[in-house]
């Protein structure tokens, strides 16, 4: 059996994943039934089962729905999942393909499209639409994101310095130049996966969130990106807002408070964040601190040391290198820092460039 999560093949009576410990199961692919493992048909609704597991992240992905001429069930089964919800549009692409043939218009249109979807998929974000002048985008969705909002305005901010080039690239040609608007909103959507018999498969969020994103970009002045309240208490630190104050969207009985992201902030982490907040008293952690230490008198005696600091999430280990990294700053040794960042997993050395910029 195959884990899903991190694709290591497992012995067919294995019950958790040998490799990254996530409990395996064998659900139908129709009707989302767990069935016992070695299980060939579905207990359920006989369904032929295949062998690989279907547990991404500790959660089991939403079955798809296959639409046939069989009676339609009353209900299509979907997931709750906090998300966000990114919509960018050309302004101005009704006047602007006014009087040009229809290949005239997409030969300018397609390739303002394909840098928009460049950008999502740059912060792993799934495209829900193309709706013809611009893009409907998720994040959060149908992979679970932690940075989710963080990775929508980086992309939403790739996507607009992108579409400047582009529109430079236009101008210097004598045509009219594009830009673009996006709106970003955060919050909890129903997703649902749905197969008709043609074999596409649609992944479709239903819920006030995308709504209000799609209004977010309705407010949005040309060549910005407006967020919602919600995404600004997410991203507040580590991007740059400029409040623009309450707005009334349609569909939202009271107005809502709109925010301008003007580029990134000085934050980049979470203890970042704690610190501007102010950190709590750091106790208890001596024998770590002994053990980098005795690696640091190893390495100032000529034999380098690589020290791995390994443990569950949110138990201190950003906090640890930092008072770390302190004590050494007050020595007056040089500290050189690189970050390696989630979205930035294509990009080669990215920790090395990072140190880089020091020596500048």
């Amino acid at each position: 059996m195959v884990c899903a999560k991190c694709n290591t093949e497992n012995l067919a009576d294995a019950i958790f994943c040998a490799e990254c410990g996530t409990k395996l199961e064998l659900r139908c692919p129709s009707c989302a039934v767990a069935n016992p493992q070695g299980s060939k048909f579905c207990r359920k609704c006989g369904t032929a089962l295949g062998t690989r597991a279907s547990t991404i992240d500790g959660q089991s992905p939403p079955a798809p729905v296959r639409i046939t001429n069989a009676p339609v069930p009353e209900t299509i089964e979907g997931e709750r999942k906090t998300v966000t919800a990114l919509f960018a549009d050309i302004k101005g692409s009704m006047e602007l393909m006014e009087g040009l043939d229809p290949e005239e218009a997409r030969a300018v249109i397609d390739p303002a499209l394909k840098l928009m979807i460049d950008a999502v998929d740059r912060y792993d974000g799934y495209i829900v639409q193309s709706t013809g002048d611009g893009i409907f985008a998720l994040f959060g969705a149908p992979v679970a994101r932690e940075d989710h909002p963080n990775r929508a305005l980086y992309a939403a901010l790739r996507m607009q310095e992108a579409l400047r080039r582009y529109s430079d690239k236009l101008l210097a040609e004598g045509r009219a130049p594009l830009e673009i608007r996006v709106g970003v909103n955060t919050g909890e959507v129903v997703v649902r996966s749905i197969t008709t018999d043609g074999g596409k498969t649609e992944y479709t969020p239903i819920g006030h969130t995308t709504n209000l994103a799609a209004r977010m970009q309705g407010v949005a002045t040309t060549g910005s990106i407006a967020i919602s309240e919600n995404t600004r208490r997410l991203v507040e630190g580590y991007f740059a807002l400029n409040s623009r104050g309450l707005a009334r969207v349609k569909g939202v009985t009271e107005a809502v408070n709109v925010y301008e992201v003007i580029g990134p902030g000085p934050l980049r982490t979470k203890l970042d964040v704690s610190r501007a907040r102010g950190f709590s008293r750091f106790v208890g952690r001596e024998n770590y601190m002994q053990t980098l230490e005795a690696a640091l008198e190893q390495a100032q005696a000529g034999n380098g040391k690589v020290v791995g600091i390994v443990a569950e999430a949110g138990t201190g280990k950003s906090r640890l290198c930092f008072e770390y990294l302190e004590r050494c700053r007050a020595r007056g040794m040089n500290v050189l820092l690189g970050r390696a960042v989630a979205h930035g997993k294509n990009i080669p050395y990215l920790p090395i460039l990072a140190l880089q910029l020091h020596f500048i």
